[in-house]
């Protein structure tokens, strides 16, 4: 091989490697990471699909054994005709006076309030708090599944405030009854409702108090005090627990603002259940009564009595001709036992004697004079309208 051959060999090497390196170039500014070796020990790690078992701490099967049972309810109240419709539907006056005539026009529209409500039979019977729709010229229940239907009154009971509405549906997804009776303080909870018309919703606590009483707001009081976070909206809706199962109707909270405080109070399913039996039975809701007025046993009134603690009722007026002025009661008895259970507070007295059957003889234990009496008592009904705390 001569001199001019080995000149075209190097020539073409050096053309051959100026155009890799200028492609190498290329490449490594259109992908830096190109030709970076990888760390063969750095692995990402995926989690693996989740297990029932691994949910140990969710009550997501709870919430969804509950939720389809859970209903919003709407109401509207009808207003008198506005007499200024006239000018409310005058487009010359509109011109004008525009927003004078809607403040009137806004006086005219229907009031409305919402809450929730628990469907309790799959024929359509939901059970809410009376007070939803006490003052309701019209109720509209929006299911889960997003079917909306009206609702007409079965019965109420203002006493409990609970009220029974029906919807011409079947088929529906009932909630299941647990005993409120194996409740314990810090039990954990669940509330779900439709808080300020946002949408179902749940909400997470545990069980602050048993037997709440003496609160101003319904006849008979009996609450599950919660801090589950209950707001306006949720009135009517389920407290359940982890199993998903009714422990309560949420129906009131404490609040100086208007919101949750972390105090709420919910009727107990217990007593839901009965007053839902009595209403689909017999159309209202029947409770037992002897005619007594009654009060606390105060820790003064306990001494002077001579009594080892402060428990019990003190009778402290008799109704004449009632069922306790006939079996010998009188004023400055104190009432210890209904049929064997004991009576701690006039609360208590008046939850005793509410589930006694009208017609009924029944053994009350008083303390007179220092002795104790058991006294038989024929059980009335209790009459309507109720003015006072009087049993």
């Amino acid at each position: 091989m001569n001199n001019q051959q080995y000149k075209n060999l190097w020539l073409i090497f050096t053309q051959a490697v100026t155009i890799c390196l200028a492609l190498l170039f290329v490449l490594r500014m259109i992908s830096p990471n190109l030709f970076t070796q990888k760390d063969p020990n750095f692995i990402v790690k995926q989690s693996e699909e989740a297990t029932d078992s691994s949910f140990t701490s969710s009550y997501r099967h709870a919430a969804k054994k509950a939720m389809p049972a859970v209903v919003n309810i709407f109401t509207s109240k009808n207003t008198p005709n506005n007499p200024h419709q006239k000018y409310l539907d005058d487009p010359t006056f509109r011109q004008f006076f525009g927003d004078q005539l809607d403040d009137l026009d806004n006086q005219s529209q229907p009031e409305n309030s919402l809450g929730s409500g628990v469907i309790v039979s799959d024929k359509g019977l939901i059970l809410t708090n009376n007070h939803v729709i006490a003052a309701a010229d019209e109720i509209e229940v929006a299911l889960p599944d997003g079917r909306k239907m009206s609702a007409k009154v079965v019965g109420t009971d203002p006493d409990t405030d609970l009220a029974l509405i029906k919807v011409d549906a079947e088929h529906l997804p009932a909630i299941t009854f647990a005993s409120s009776d194996t409740l314990n303080v810090g039990d954990v909870v669940l509330a779900i409702g439709n808080p300020f018309g946002v949408g179902q919703t749940v909400t997470q606590g545990i069980v602050s108090a048993l037997g709440r009483n003496h609160l101003g707001i319904n006849i008979y009081e009996n609450f599950i005090q919660t801090d589950a976070s209950i707001n306006p909206g949720n009135s009517g809706g389920a407290l359940i627990d982890t199993e998903g199962n009714l422990v309560g109707v949420n129906s009131a909270i404490y609040s100086r603002s208007g919101g949750s405080m972390g105090i709420g109070f919910a009727i107990p399913a217990t007593l839901a259940k009965q007053v839902i039996e009595q209403i689909v039975t017999k159309g209202n809701v029947t409770r037992g009564w002897i005619g007594i007025e009654a009060q606390d046993i105060t820790p003064e009134l306990a001494e002077s009595f001579k009594l080892k603690e402060p428990q019990g009722a003190l009778i402290a007026g008799v109704l004449s001709g009632g069922p306790a002025d006939k079996a010998g009661l009188r004023a400055g008895d104190i009432l210890l036992e209904i049929e064997g259970k004991r009576v701690t507070d006039s609360s208590s007295m008046l939850n005793l004697i509410a589930v006694l059957k009208p017609n009924k003889l029944a053994t009350i234990k008083i303390s007179r004079a220092e002795k104790l009496m058991s006294v038989p008592i024929l059980i009335a009904k209790r009459p309507k309208p109720i003015a006072s705390d009087d049993e």
